[in-house]
């Protein structure tokens, strides 16, 4: 049995990241996942803190907010940059990547009147996500001409969060290829996502629909 288990959705959602820290890692946990329907059901059984997953349980201890326990476990596992330079460099692509989705749950689930929802789907990929793209773009470009990953020699969680990026975009935006005129951005996700236990990873994960 592993020592840590992962509480979430049966979705990809903000838990997501920290599944994939744990398959760059090559760590084992559990991966429990909530039907939507049973929510209101097992909710009230999990002891939540604040009321929301994803949840993490390791040595006692429930921890909560997804960034936070990416975080956490990215530098147990030494993915979060090998200086506290690369760690504050590796924190800016993570919280960008983050403001980039804020916006999306808006139209995806929030917003029921189907016109409305479609303006705004149309706001946000006519208007915000081309700004916020090609910023991550020159920031990537900054490293290596963005042949590399985005922080340093190695990969990062930063770069595992941009994989994520791109497979939300994909999910709840409708987007089938998302950072197609940003090949900076396309060549990372094709180099994380051929990483050996990465690949493992996206190979065996279900497929969701957020």
């Amino acid at each position: 049995m592993s020592e840590y288990k992962l509480t979430y959705f049966d979705g990809q959602g903000k838990a997501e990241i920290i599944r994939l820290i744990f398959a760059a890692a090559g760590v084992d946990y559990e991966d429990i996942r909530i039907p939507r329907e049973k929510w209101p059901e097992v909710k009230p059984t999990l002891g939540l803190p604040m009321g929301q997953v994803p949840i993490l349980e390791y040595q006692g201890h429930k921890l909560f907010q997804s960034l936070a326990i990416s975080r956490f476990l990215a530098k147990k596992f030494g993915l979060a940059g090998k200086t506290e330079w690369e760690e504050v460099k590796v924190d800016i692509v993570v919280d960008t990547a983050d403001d980039i989705l804020k916006p999306v749950p808006q139209f995806f689930r929030v917003e029921k009147d189907e016109k409305k929802k479609e303006e705004l789907r149309n706001t946000y990929i006519q208007e915000t996500l081309p700004n916020f793209l090609k910023n991550l773009e020159n920031i990537l470009k900054s490293q290596n001409n963005g042949d590399g990953f985005f922080v340093g020699d190695s990969l990062t969680w930063a770069d595992l969060q941009i994989l994520v990026l791109c497979s939300r975009l994909e999910l709840m935006v409708k987007l089938t290829n998302p950072f197609g005129e940003y090949p900076k951005l396309k060549g990372l996700v094709e180099r994380v996502s051929a990483v050996p236990k990465v690949a493992a990873w996206l190979a065996k994960r279900p497929k969701t629909s957020f």
